[in-house]
């Protein structure tokens, strides 16, 4: 599905701009940079998927954005979460009863870091 959409965006911007063309010199650089092992039959394939998602960041570039707010979602949602309120737990043994190993009324659990 993803395919089919990208294609599409990808020929209606053909339509009215100059499509980027990565060479296979470029492809090589950038997976040189990233360390990864790119076989030479593979070189094709991946010359057409990153050619593909410039073309797209291009039309992305393209939209106009004068008139729209920035945001970080598309709703206006605030902390949902209950407020943060100390507890005083009545009962410490009950709880304690389950701890693996406790000191000083406290779980123990070994160091993580």
């Amino acid at each position: 599905m993803k395919n089919y959409i990208i294609n599409a965006l990808v020929k209606l911007w053909k339509r009215g701009s100059r499509l980027m063309i990565i060479s296979k010199d470029e492809i090589l650089h950038i997976a040189n940079l990233a360390d990864l092992n790119i076989k030479d039959d593979e070189i094709d394939e991946y010359a057409k998927n990153l050619q593909d998602i410039l073309n797209f960041v291009n039309i992305l570039n393209k939209v106009d954005t004068e008139n729209v707010e920035e945001s970080i979602g598309v709703v206006n949602n605030t902390n949902v979460f209950r407020k943060d309120e100390i507890k005083v737990f009545e009962d410490k043994d009950a709880l304690l009863q389950n701890a693996p190993d406790q000191e000083s009324n406290m779980f123990k659990i070994p160091k993580v870091i």
